[in-house]
């Protein structure tokens, strides 16, 4: 089953190839919170419900599939490192390899996975790198511009899966779904100094357009491109799920929910679970008006999001006191 929510629609279930509205249903946010109350599963509370007109997906305009009524209880984070091959593309771009020997930072964190990344169920395995993105105000719909701020030096797409949860109202976290997901970011400020990873994430992001209920597929193939002018100028094959991480997902889940302060009830979370493929990698310099698209079957229709840049700023910001 897919969910997606579709300007001036509503809220659209999909099964097979055939898409209908869901009746009497605000939001994706409202229907999962009905779920959890009644103790049972998001395609359990769908049942209980109408289905109504069909709905063209390939034609059809894209909210994002879920937000929060309050932006400031979404919150977007994510983990790196932790797809195979990752580390290759970090560690180009950091290029601190000495003589074999010594280890980057990066190469010492993906190593850190490939041995301790799969715990056996139910218990704990290693950290993985972690990064905040921004909350609600941050999230980009599907079809709308992913705006570079000011003061950026790149605007890179990043193709990834990313996980949508809501926090329910003793603390537990329930997974709604799973999403395509770019994970926009500024690989030249990154490039400098990994230390300034953290600016380099602090960037708007897009997921969607369907979530996908149920299991992950352990094995996702997917095509991230860029177009320019209406022609590709890049495009190569994404993989994802788990046979092709360093880590479980379980693993992933743990090390973002062991912190009470992402277990706060009504909340909810998008998380991206990184990616091992990049066109900053392969020497792409993007453009204003570059659009990025990012499709894999497992979910339906494509991700595409234009680029853009705020002007360049002029000074510092003033803060005033009081």
């Amino acid at each position: 089953m897919h969910l997606s929510t579709v300007r001036g629609v509503g809220v659209v279930v999909r099964e097979g190839t055939e898409a209908r509205v869901l009746r009497n249903t605000g939001s994706v946010y409202e229907l999962a919170q009905a779920a959890i109350k009644a103790g049972h599963g998001l395609a359990a509370e769908v049942a209980r419900r109408d289905l109504g007109e069909g709905v063209d997906l390939t034609r059809a305009t894209f909210d994002l599939p879920v937000s929060h009524p309050d932006p400031a209880h979404l919150h977007l984070t994510g983990t790196g490192l932790t797809h195979l091959g990752s580390a290759a593309a970090r560690d180009a771009m950091h290029a601190k390899l000495d003589g074999g020997e010594n280890l980057t930072d990066s190469m010492k964190m993906f190593r850190m996975g490939l041995e301790g990344g799969r715990p056996a169920p139910g218990e704990v395995g290693a950290q993985p790198e972690w990064f905040y993105k921004g909350n609600g105000h941050s999230a980009v719909a599907p079809g709308a511009a992913l705006e570079a701020p000011g003061f950026a030096e790149d605007g890179g797409e990043e193709p990834e899966i990313a996980g949508i949860y809501l926090i329910g109202p003793d603390g537990t976290p329930h997974r709604i779904g799973w999403a395509l997901g770019n994970e926009f970011s500024d690989h030249v400020t990154e490039r400098v100094n990994y230390l300034w990873l953290a600016h380099s994430k602090l960037r708007v992001a897009s997921y969607g357009p369907e979530i996908l209920v149920g299991d992950l597929p352990a094995d996702i193939r997917g095509t991230s491109r860029i177009l320019r002018g209406g022609h590709v100028i890049w495009e190569k094959a994404f993989l994802s799920g788990e046979a092709n991480m360093s880590h479980t997902i379980a693993n992933l889940e743990h090390h973002h929910f062991k912190y009470g302060i992402f277990r706060q009830p009504g909340d909810l979370h998008v998380h991206f679970f990184g990616t091992a493929t990049l066109s900053f990698a392969d020497g792409i310099k993007t453009e204003p008006g570059d659009t990025f698209e990012i499709e894999a079957a497992d979910f339906g229709q494509p991700l595409r999001n234009t680029l853009s840049f705020e002007p360049r700023m002029k000074g510092a910001v003033r803060v005033h006191p009081l």
